[in-house]
């Protein structure tokens, strides 16, 4: 394969993977990951739940589940080779009624069609021999969700990309990439201009300016939501073995809330998720004028907005009442009753909306000649980023095959 040069925007977890994977295929090329922040991580890469996730929920033969389900391999496999925590802790999905159950044998048959290894369904006492602080009327067993550091595996996968003789420029902000140049994409930073062959933008919550700043479409549209977690008493951190989560309601576009380990042994309940006034401000309030007037602009928000209400009100009492937030998971988990628990950072989701106010539920990668802009990633993202980093490379190597 011929040498080039190669920019990746963004030095997450998923940007740190293509940098590294573009390091593996093109021996001897320049690759350059540029970041806005002094460090790696600084986003939703080092402000998510650790999980590594197995696949259940994801569309059969859509990106999601099969990058997913890759994904989960080749972050092992790293995690081994790196000596970092990779913890197969388990998970629980618990149906609390018969409707819910009902729900729960869909996600089953979708966890079975994607290959995730181990599921099984369980009644009310296999609940209680895997969790016996939990309890419901069935549940989905995951054994092999596990737990990570989605940080110190983005510091390891950038160290790779410096160690292949890559460059990982940190406090260089991206504003836009003009791709007409015969010569090559010529990237427009805070610190000047670089050239690369090929760019990849893993920008996350900035994704969508950069993409329009560049020639890209308009839609879809980034939508930031946050996620609040709590961290729970130090009395409370073995309460559960592995991770309990809700069954998915088709009438809300999230999760729910759910308890979930970390690798240091502690305990979390979280997240909820509502709209974000900001895309990256993660303290207090939170407010960016100019994040919140980008989010209002979008006729696609309002129509979203719109088809759910009840969800927007059920979020807003876990947002302003710790103790309503506290009850949900006690549903789960009775034994919770009188735990105190304290606000961690908060976390956010960029969340691609069409125009339409649908959520874009698969991933999202535009590609052309110069550049390729990863327009959606929301979780299995984390999880899929070293597939993702394959997929996205196998598109730039096909796009540099003589004819």
């Amino acid at each position: 394969m011929t040498t080039g040069s190669f920019a990746v925007v963004g030095a997450g977890i998923i940007g740190t993977a293509v940098g590294r994977e573009l390091t593996r295929r093109f021996p001897g090329s320049s690759i350059t990951v540029l970041e806005k922040e002094a460090r790696v991580a600084g986003h939703q890469t080092g402000h998510n739940s650790g999980v590594v996730h197995a696949g259940l929920y994801y569309e059969p033969g859509g990106l999601k589940a099969r990058l997913c389900r890759r994904g989960v391999r080749l972050l092992k496999e790293f995690c081994a080779d790196k000596e970092l925590p990779y913890i197969e802790c388990g998970k629980l999905v618990v149906a609390l009624d018969a409707a819910e159950e009902r729900r729960l044998a869909s996600i089953f048959e979708r966890a079975v069609a994607n290959g995730v290894p181990g599921v099984g369904m369980l009644g009310p006492h296999g609940i209680r021999d895997l969790e016996p602080n939990a309890v419901g009327r069935a549940a989905l067993r995951s054994p092999g969700t596990a737990i990570v550091d989605y940080a110190a595996i983005t510091e390891a996968l950038a160290g790779d990309v410096v160690a292949a003789g890559g460059e990982v420029r940190l406090g260089c902000e991206v504003r836009r990439i003009d791709a007409g140049d015969a010569a090559g994409a010529v990237i427009h930073t805070s610190t000047g201009e670089v050239r690369a062959d090929h760019v990849v933008v893993c920008a996350g919550a900035q994704s969508d300016r950069i993409a329009r700043r560049s020639g890209g479409a308009r839609q879809p549209g980034v939508v930031p939501f946050f996620g609040q977690y709590f961290l729970l008493e130090p009395a409370y951190r073995d309460i559960l073995n592995g991770l309990v989560y809700p069954v998915p309601d088709p009438r809300y576009p999230f999760l729910g809330v759910h308890l979930t380990k970390r690798v240091d042994g502690q305990m979390t309940v979280g997240p909820n998720a509502f709209l974000s006034l900001s895309r990256e401000g993660y303290h207090g309030l939170g407010l960016d004028l100019r994040d919140l007037a980008d989010t209002l602009a979008n006729p696609g928000f309002w129509r979203f907005a719109g088809r759910n209400a009840g969800s927007a009100v059920r979020e807003a009492r876990t947002v302003l009442s710790k103790r309503f937030f506290l009850r949900e998971a006690q549903k789960y988990v009775p034994s919770l009753e009188g735990a105190e628990a304290t606000r961690l950072t908060r976390g956010i989701r960029a969340q691609a909306m069409d125009a339409d106010g649908r959520l874009l539920d698969d991933f999202a990668i535009d590609h052309d000649e110069r550049v390729t802009h990863v327009r959606n990633a929301p979780s299995p993202g984390a999880t899929s980023s070293m597939a993702i980093a394959e997929y996205i490379v196998d598109l730039v190597t096909e796009r540099r095959r003589p004819r």
